[in-house]
């Protein structure tokens, strides 16, 4: 995909200007360039895409708490008792 379209489609994802985006998704007209995927993969996930513009909520937190839980169990090899592997977890996000 060429720069200008990149900066293009940031912009509007960026900005939340939901109703370009829209604009620019419905009324494409496929020309045979890497846009064209990039614009049916925005159709296929719009809903997702439209949501993430429209609210600030976002899930990276818990996958971030999520993913240090994962480093925990791989780095401990085991907890004898499971309780202190809830003390452990308590520990690392107190």
């Amino acid at each position: 995909m060429d720069k200008a379209s990149t900066i293009y489609l940031l912009t509007f994802i960026r900005n939340r200007d939901r109703a370009t985006l829209q604009q620019l998704v419905m009324n494409y007209r496929p020309n045979g360039t890497e846009m064209d995927t990039v614009i049916r993969t925005i159709q296929k996930n719009y809903l997702g895409i439209r949501n993430a513009c429209l609210y600030d909520y976002s899930n990276g937190p818990l996958e971030g708490i999520n993913r240090k839980i994962k480093e925990l169990k791989r780095s401990c090899y085991g907890f004898s008792n499971l309780r202190h592997f809830f003390i452990r977890i308590k520990l690392i996000h107190a």
